[in-house]
């Protein structure tokens, strides 16, 4: 169970960076000119906040 949710954490941490660093790609792929800036922060806090919580599933399993 304990490997489990170490590779669980660890695909939500690599999920997690690469939302952070493709931000801006996928927002100009879904949203217009305006709401890029917006939504391209929102990608980028939402993929931290997953960055985090899969970090912590990893660091609380060892």
């Amino acid at each position: 169970m304990d490997k489990i949710l170490v590779v669980i954490g660890a695909i939500l941490v690599c999920a997690g960076v690469i939302l952070i660093y493709d931000a801006r790609p996928i927002t100009r792929r879904v949203f217009g000119f305006g709401d890029q800036n917006e939504a391209s922060m929102g990608l980028k806090i939402v993929g931290f906040v997953i960055s985090i919580v899969g970090a912590f599933l990893i660091y609380f399993n060892f």
